[in-house]
């Protein structure tokens, strides 16, 4: 194909393939390729393609990927990262939405790397679609994420692909830092509690955006999970996720405030925190996964009375029984209860 060069041969390390610096991409050859396809990169789909051979090297480095992995890899675009991933793994799913970028996608490896054209899967779909039935399982995410819907794609994924064990996503800086936040940093929100309930996440280095066609106006972050069991708790993931959604809607307010819409009223709300041991002047930047996990648990009785009143700060309620969301059953109270 025009504009594509050959490079001088350099070997990997004893008993694994070949790999030459001549598979990989540089500037010329993405402007070239996209030229071929008479394609202008859209902000529309987050079209920024690495022209930086070493910057990719660094991506496979990092995301430590083994010769026995099943890559997906979320937009390929002009094949930059997956000529570098191909040589190391198993195989490579490579989902793209844009059909002209999915059908150049298997030419370009067929010439830079043929031998890898019998381990790459082409799939032309929007990834938040994506059904893999027929395929092998990922067991590892490694992608340059179109910024405007990193998040939703990266939590999609690891919703409906348990067996991705290890993730190392690109993505912008600032959202890389909200993935990787701890309770009570400046970024920890959403996306931090809900990266948590998969795994544990990162920042696993930054990018410049000098790395990029066309660069953005942002640099970029490297995002890291290693997955792990979600908490132990009898609430489901969405029963959570939506105790989560609640205290961060309004993150400025106490929890016992921020939670009043989800458990009925701010009293409930106080009856729900208390029960998990939470403080209701809490706010939900301070909580963890498991803590969020306790308050979902303890959702109160949609039907219960407005004037019911939450327990004094050391009092203790008689228990309940099967006090849980969604499956309880009709609890009688008396109408002026002794608090």
């Amino acid at each position: 194909m025009a504009g594509l060069r050959p490079l001088p041969l350099h070997l990997n390390a004893p008993g694994t393939q070949p790999v030459t610096p001549a598979v990989l991409l540089g500037a010329t050859d993405i402007r070239a390729l996209a030229a071929s396809i008479d394609l202008t990169p859209t902000k529309t789909l987050g079209q920024n393609f690495v022209i930086d051979g070493g910057t990719v090297q660094r991506i496979v480095r990092t995301a430590n990927v083994k010769p026995d992995d099943v890559v997906l890899e979320i937009g390929p675009g002009l094949g930059s990262l997956t000529l570098a991933l191909l040589p190391d793994v198993q195989r490579v799913i490579a989902v793209e939405i844009d059909e002209r970028l999915a059908k150049l996608l298997p030419e370009t490896i067929a010439q830079r790397f043929p031998g890898g054209l019998d381990r790459l899967t082409v799939i032309h779909r929007d990834a938040m679609s994506l059904d893999l039935r027929g395929n092998d399982f990922p067991t590892a995410i490694v992608a340059n994420l179109p910024y405007n819907v990193a998040v939703p794609v990266l939590l999609t994924m690891l919703a409906r692909l348990p067996t991705v064990r290890r993730v190392l996503v690109m993505v912008q800086l600032e959202v890389a830092a909200r993935l990787a936040a701890k309770p009570g940093e400046d970024d920890y929100g959403i996306p931090s509690v809900k990266a948590a309930w998969y795994g544990s996440a990162r920042m696993a280095g930054t990018i410049g955006r000098q790395v990029f066609w066309p660069a953005p106006r942002v640099d970029s972050g490297l995002v890291a999970i290693d997955r792990h069991d979600p908490p132990q708790t009898t609430a489901t993931r969405d029963q959570v996720f939506a105790v989560i959604d609640a205290a961060f809607a309004q993150r400025r307010k106490t929890l016992r405030a921020a939670l009043a819409g989800w458990a009925g009223s701010p009293a409930l709300a106080e009856i729900a925190l208390r029960e998990a041991g939470i403080d209701p002047g809490a706010r939900g930047e301070t909580l963890d996964v498991g803590q969020f996990a306790r308050i979902a648990e303890q959702r109160p009785h949609q039907d219960l009375p407005e004037d019911f009143l939450p327990l004094p700060p050391n009092a203790r309620r008689p228990p309940r029984a099967d006090y849980k969301l969604d499956r309880r059953p009709d609890i009688h109270l008396d109408p002026q209860p002794d608090l």
